[in-house]
């Protein structure tokens, strides 16, 4: 496994703590960490992403509920909720990460750790983000 796409599982995992059971972000980053041996970029990289989702997420949920037509976020899978999360702060907020390959991860992370269908349900969501970036992206701080 990648050594991002590792990062992104690490982040999930904290980031599904953060979202059900309010734990402290970076104590549940450091739970997840436990599991393994990850280098600095690794880690790194899944603290950008948690960190992001979280500071960023009035505005990432805005852009969900945008695109799931019909769906609003309390309906959603819990783990769908949350890849989504991190995929949209990542299309949105890491210009580094082409789109594309965000979307992608995403939809291989729920596949992984949700169901089948969840892969199509995010990447119509992602997908619909991404049709419609420039419009996103008007007025979002990439910080």
């Amino acid at each position: 496994m990648g050594r991002r796409r590792a990062a992104r599982e690490l982040a999930l995992k904290a980031l599904f703590q953060v979202d059900l059971a309010l734990a402290d972000p970076l104590e549940a980053l450091s739970g997840a960490f436990s599991g393994g041996e990850y280098d600095e970029d690794t880690r790194e990289f899944a603290r950008r992403l948690l960190l992001g989702a979280i500071q960023h997420r009035e505005h990432i949920d805005g852009v969900i509920a945008k695109h799931a037509r019909e769906w609003t976020l309390d309906r959603m899978a819990n783990v769908d909720r949350n890849v989504l999360r991190l995929a949209v702060y990542e299309i949105l907020y890491l210009p580094d990460v082409p789109p594309g390959v965000s979307v992608d991860e995403a939809v291989e992370m729920v596949k992984k750790y949700s169901t089948a269908e969840s892969g199509r349900f995010v990447n119509g969501i992602l997908g619909g983000l991404v049709r419609n970036l420039d419009d996103e992206m008007t007025g979002t701080d990439v910080s």
